[in-house]
């Protein structure tokens, strides 16, 4: 549906992007991640045709950016981190306005109708934008994204500013309209991006350095880490789980139920340690009350991709 391919982008002689390329699929959701500076923002400008590549091609279900704007355009319905509002107006007046800027073809009034319903905000369709919420107008700024019915949505920061009960409907409503949509979301909050996002692609210094589902990059970085808790001898048990094939690490987490002990254990990359540990447990004198899965978060990928240190000055991730 999207086709990044080879894009550069040069402000004199310091260069932005530096051959940036992935593709979404249709039907997918796609999380856009990068720390500050990392080329994040323009890429998706040049995407949404505001700004233009040095090199490169974009290429919006077969239509390429540059060549054909106004057809790739028409399959696009963009977000920016601040949402296009005029406040004075009516919701209906705004929806209408965008509706007449982007010369839909569509009825308007069953189209109007049908948008207001897959956003839930029907309810203020006469009110003046200026008297609704930080909820409201950010359900209004995705509104006019689906005015011409696009086959893509550009979503930049869509939960910024919001409470928690806004964000949840927000992530609800993204997850809804990428069931019929390709949807491209770019936010700093790393957990809204795990919970909505198919895939993660992560942008640093330019250059894209990792495009995955975050349990893949997890498993490719980390190996497969379970959470156990077991009663019996603390010490005999780790011992044992660390002779263990396929056990690359075993930590000991605490003691906090009298006879019970709990443990990290790592795996080898790409190895699956479950059935081993399992296996132990069922053949030794020791007793396995609880078995998790405890990969790596979103987060511990960003900053282990990015180099970044925790705030704290521990060591790299």
């Amino acid at each position: 549906m999207i086709e990044v391919n080879g894009l550069v982008k040069k402000y004199g002689k310091k260069t932005v992007l530096n051959h940036v390329s992935f593709k979404v699929n249709e039907g997918e959701i796609l999380g856009f991640l990068g720390p500050n500076g990392a080329g994040k923002s323009t890429t998706m400008n040049i995407i949404t045709g505001n700004i233009s590549a040095t090199e490169g091609t974009i290429a919006i279900d077969g239509n390429e950016i540059r060549e054909s704007p106004l057809a790739a355009k028409k399959k696009l319905g963009y977000l920016p981190e601040l949402p296009p509002l005029y406040p004075d107006m009516t919701v209906k007046e705004y929806l209408s306005f965008v509706y007449r800027l982007k010369r839909c073809g569509i009825t308007k009034k069953a189209h109007l109708e049908e948008v207001c319903s897959a956003v839930k905000i029907t309810d203020v369709y006469n009110r003046a934008i200026k008297n609704l919420s930080k909820g409201y107008k950010q359900r209004i700024g995705i509104a006019q994204t689906l005015i011409g019915a696009p086959k893509v949505l550009v979503l930049d920061e869509p939960t910024v500013g919001l409470d928690p009960k806004q964000i949840i409907e927000i992530r609800n409503l993204i997850r809804q309209l990428g069931k019929d949509r390709t949807v491209i979301l770019s936010s700093h909050i790393l957990s809204e991006i795990q919970a909505v996002c198919d895939r993660v692609v992560l942008i640093n210094d330019g250059k894209i350095i990792a495009d995955d589902t975050t349990e893949s990059l997890s498993n490719r970085l980390e190996g497969n880490c379970l959470k156990i808790r077991a009663e019996g001898k603390a010490k005999e048990i780790e011992t044992a789980l660390r002779n263990l094939n396929g056990v690359r690490s075993v930590q000991r987490l605490g003691c906090k139920e009298e006879g019970c002990c709990e443990f990290e254990i790592r795996g080898r990359e790409q190895t699956d340690i479950r059935r081993t540990v399992a296996g132990y447990f069922k053949n030794s004198p020791w007793l396995l009350l609880e078995l998790s899965v405890a990969g790596l978060s979103l987060e511990n990928i960003f900053l282990k991709l990015t180099g970044e240190r925790i705030e704290n000055g521990e060591d790299e991730l």
